[in-house]
């Protein structure tokens, strides 16, 4: 409903004729009866948020247009294969292995999740690695937490990216505990909330806060 929503704007509107192919300003002008001077303005905007790119150009009879397409990041936030997919997996793996299996494994994935994500640990103390975790989570995971601080440190998530899948399975939480231990180097416990609208929860905790 909400992706609807969002593809029923002007500009949603463009990237939903650019999922099917790419498109000049005047094809976009004329399947959506606009003006080519008002779509091109829109296109200007989202060329500079990244949103579609130039791939190439078609001869004109005055001069060539340029074609435009979504770029590649765009294409995979619209998708909506990922998450039905991830939950089949999820579901496949608990269903034929041990607890503890699955377990090891998901935890495994977002140590390796950690090191593709970033180019490294961060160096600092450890406030500022935890800082730095915090803004992976939103950046790169899509997830809306902050860093509170009381006798540790605690990663909290107004919701979270993961939450079909964490009412589930919990063991997920613990993918991104390990993910969120890489990335700072000290010990995390997740306290996730996983029940009606689940939240993102990490405990780092240090005997001398830095």
């Amino acid at each position: 409903m909400l992706r609807q929503q969002l593809l029923d704007t002007g500009r949603g509107r463009i990237v939903s004729l650019l999922q099917r192919a790419p498109l000049t300003v005047d094809d976009i002008a004329s399947k959506l009866e606009l003006s080519a001077s008002g779509v091109r303005a829109q296109i200007t905007a989202m060329e500079r948020d990244g949103v579609v790119r130039r791939v190439g150009r078609r001869p004109g009879t005055t001069r060539p247009s340029r074609i435009f397409e979504l770029t590649p990041e765009v294409e995979q936030l619209l998708s909506r294969a990922y998450i039905p997919l991830l939950t089949q997996l999820v579901d496949v793996f608990a269903n034929g292995l041990p607890a503890r299996q699955v377990d090891a494994l998901l935890r495994e994935a977002g140590r390796k999740l950690a090191r593709e994500l970033s180019s490294g640990r961060p160096s600092g103390t450890l406030r500022s690695r935890v800082m730095a975790a915090s803004e992976l989570l939103n950046e790169q995971l899509g997830a809306v937490t902050h860093v509170e601080q009381n006798g540790g440190y605690v990663i909290r998530g107004e919701g979270c990216p993961l939450s079909a899948l964490t009412g589930k399975h919990p063991a997920v939480c613990r993918a991104m505990e390990s993910l969120v231990k890489e990335f700072v180097g000290a010990s995390v416990h997740e306290c996730c909330e996983r029940a009606q609208r689940p939240r993102c929860c990490f405990e780092i905790k240090s005997k001398a806060l830095e």
